[in-house]
C-alpha cells in the first residue's frame, strides 16, 4: 500500500522484454507495451537488457550469472518499476538477485532496490494500476495455467483471472490441476526430457479434457512448452499469452484458423 501511495502519476516503467518473448513471441512484447501504456505508464525498452541469468543460475553456475545480474541491475536502475510479461524472469530478479550477492553488500543492496520495485506485468495491472482493460473482446472458452515461479514466488493467482474476465465474450473455465508444474522448467525440460515430457503429458490431458478453444498463461516457457506437446498430439487448442488476449492482439489469429 506505501508503494502505491507514493507511486507516480505516470510511472516511468522499464519492460524486460525476456529472451523467449524477445526471440520467439514479440507480440507478447508489443501487448505489454500497449497494455502498459493504456494503464498510464510511461514505456521504455533499454536496448542494452540481456537475460536475466536464470539458466545460468538454475544450473549451479553462480559465478557465471553474477556478470548477466549486474548489466541487468545497472539497466533497469533508473525507471521508477521494471515489469516483466513473466513470473520466471521477474521471480529471478525479485526472489534471486539478493541471494545471488548475499557475499557482496554492495551489489545486494542494489539488487534489493531493484527487487523491490520488480513486478509482473499481470500483477502490476491490477495491484499497483488498478487496471482494468477497456472495449476488449475474445469469443472464445479459455482456460488458464499458473506457472510455478509466478504463483509461488510472486502469488500471481487472482490477477490475471481478473483482468480476463473484463474481456467481452471470453469464458474461462476451471483447468484441472492448473497450478501443477507444466514440466518445462527451463533447463529440467533439458536434462530430464523423459519427466518433463510425461509431466506435458498430463497436463496437455488436463487441456484437452476442458473442451477449451484456448489455453492461457502469463509465462511464455510454459506456454511453449503446453503449446508443443498439444500440436505434436494434434489437438487443435490455440495457446497465448494472457497479454496477447488483454490487449486485443489474438483475437484476429484466432479468427483465421476458426
Amino acid at each position: 500500500m506505501a508503494e502505491q501511495e507514493k507511486a507516480p502519476e505516470k510511472p516511468r516503467v522499464g519492460l524486460f522484454v525476456t529472451c523467449l518473448v524477445d526471440s520467439i513471441r514479440p507480440n507478447v512484447g508489443f501487448a505489454a507495451v500497449a497494455l502498459l501504456e493504456a494503464a498510464g505508464c510511461e514505456v521504455e525498452i533499454p536496448l542494452a537488457q540481456t537475460c536475466c541469468g536464470q539458466p545460468a543460475y538454475n544450473s549451479g553456475a553462480d559465478q557465471a550469472t553474477r556478470p548477466i545480474a549486474r548489466a541487468v541491475i545497472e539497466t533497469f536502475e533508473p525507471y521508477d518499476y521494471l515489469v516483466a510479461p513473466s513470473g520466471s524472469c521477474a521471480g529471478m530478479i525479485k526472489a534471486h538477485y539478493p541471494e545471488l550477492f548475499a557475499d557482496d553488500p554492495a551489489w545486494r543492496a542494489r539488487a534489493e532496490k531493484l527487487a523491490a520495485k520488480t513486478h509482473e506485468l499481470l500483477s502490476f495491472l491490477v495491484d499497483l494500476r488498478g487496471f482494468r482493460p477497456q472495449n476488449v473482446a475474445c469469443k472464445a472458452s479459455a482456460a488458464y495455467h499458473d506457472s510455478c515461479s509466478g504463483l509461488r514466488e510472486l502469488g500471481v493467482k487472482n490477477q490475471p483471472r481478473a483482468l480476463l474476465c473484463a474481456v467481452e465474450g471470453l469464458e474461462l473455465r476451471p483447468l484441472e490441476g492448473e497450478e501443477t508444474c507444466c514440466g518445462f522448467g527451463g533447463t529440467f525440460s533439458v536434462k530430464y526430457a523423459d519427466i518433463s515430457d510425461a509431466i506435458v503429458g498430463e497436463k496437455a490431458q488436463n487441456v484437452r479434457s476442458s473442451g477449451t478453444d484456448l489455453l492461457l498463461g502469463g509465462d511464455l516457457g510454459c506456454l511453449l512448452n503446453m503449446a508443443g506437446k498439444l500440436r505434436r498430439e494434434g489437438a487443435r487448442t490455440r495457446v497465448f499469452h494472457a497479454a496477447e488476449i488483454l490487449a486485443g492482439m489474438a483475437e484476429r489469429a484466432i479468427g483465421e484458423e476458426a
